[in-house]
């Protein structure tokens, strides 16, 4: 994506070979901060503080969380030792997970003296698979912004939740690829923008990437999507996805369920857009997923711009006050109207999902 007129990725490796550099998301919008990693341990403490998030790029940042490690130890002990604390840094998205055991089935066979530049390659070769697979699903969502603008012959309202835009990703996003291909082709169209407590992603990320590509907007408390849904002022709801089950279940930010709940209510269309990687075949129930549970903090504080343009941390609620903070909740493969993939659209279900990806059949 391009920001005032300069190409960015999330995430890249530095010329010096060693040096992984990310954008810190937690400065965003007020400050454009780039933040370099030099160990494995710091690439662990960005993917768990968040300053890199969304499920493609925290595997890609997990990939080279394992290249970081082995500069210091490529032995079969170091290897394992690197996977294992990576696995940890997060608990629900599944790409960190695919990541870091695609990083080990190709390093692990080979001797610790060739494991360095494997890593590197298979590392670039992971940010390279995601941009592709994004614009691509790009593509197929693209389809979906086309026949709505066709059909109303006005600019399209799209839904979102939370930030799956290129920032969760390498390069182009999930939920919001379709909208920036839609763009490029030249069709009109608003996005309301959930604000997304508590992490207010939407107000910080997404609509500070919909402001630079020059996208109409609006941001919207988390609550509001049900009443425009009923005003008719929503077309299509698209949402990201941090796991999707095997039989269509999906599991994104906290109050995507509520959304979905209200879209089938009022018979708005609910559309998911994930990477293959994202989908976890080994499980079929979405219950099943584990739910992050963050820090109490992250409710109870939140952080802002001030008049006098600094930026501040203030506490919203008593001191005696505690707080429970579920990151995640999960939306039933029933209130999914199809799930858009970089190999085409299908039903939410296991039969769906197997169309796309007939390989699975066979595990």
């Amino acid at each position: 994506m391009n920001i005032n007129g300069k190409p960015w990725r999330t995430i890249w490796l530095e010329p010096d070979s060693r040096t992984v550099s990310i954008i810190d998301q937690t400065q965003l919008p007020h400050h454009f901060e780039i933040v370099r990693l030099t160990t494995a341990d710091e690439a662990v403490l960005a993917i768990r503080n968040m300053l890199v998030r969304g499920a493609p790029l925290i595997g890609a940042a997990a990939a080279y969380g394992v290249f970081l490690g082995l500069l210091a130890d490529s032995s079969d002990a170091g290897l394992g030792a690197v996977c294992a604390k990576l696995v940890q840094a997060r608990p629900t998205a599944i790409n960190l997970r695919w990541a870091v055991e695609r990083m080990k089935t190709v390093l692990a066979p080979l001797p610790p003296q060739e494991r360095l530049d494997a890593a590197r390659e298979e590392a670039a070769m992971i940010c390279e698979e995601d941009v592709r697979l994004n614009e691509a699903l790009g593509k197929h969502g693209l389809r979906l912004i086309e026949e709505q603008y066709q059909r109303k012959g006005r600019p399209v309202n799209i839904l979102t939740h939370c930030n799956a835009g290129w920032l969760a990703t390498v390069d182009w996003g999930t939920a919001l690829a379709p909208i920036f291909k839609a763009q490029q082709a030249g069709i009109p169209l608003h996005v309301w923008v959930d604000e997304t407590r508590p992490r207010n992603q939407g107000a910080h990320l997404t609509a500070w990437e919909l402001a630079a590509a020059g996208i109409d907007h609006h941001l919207i408390a988390d609550n509001s999507g049900g009443h425009l849904m009923r005003q008719g002022q929503v077309d299509l709801c698209i949402v990201g996805t941090d796991r999707t089950t095997a039989c269509g279940d999906v599991c994104n930010k906290i109050g995507t369920y509520l959304k979905a709940l209200a879209a089938a209510d009022n018979g708005v269309p609910f559309y998911v857009a994930l990477p293959g990687s994202t989908i976890d075949w080994t499980l079929e129930d979405g219950l099943a997923i584990p739910i992050e549970e963050r820090a109490e903090e992250e409710v109870l504080w939140v952080t802002g711009l001030t008049e006098d343009g600094q930026v501040r941390r203030v506490r919203i609620a008593p001191e005696q006050t505690r707080a429970a903070n579920p990151a995640f909740d999960v939306t039933p493969a029933r209130l999914v109207t199809g799930l858009i993939t970089e190999r085409g659209i299908c039903a939410a279900s296991k039969e769906g999902l197997l169309t796309l990806f007939p390989s699975q059949s066979l595990g």
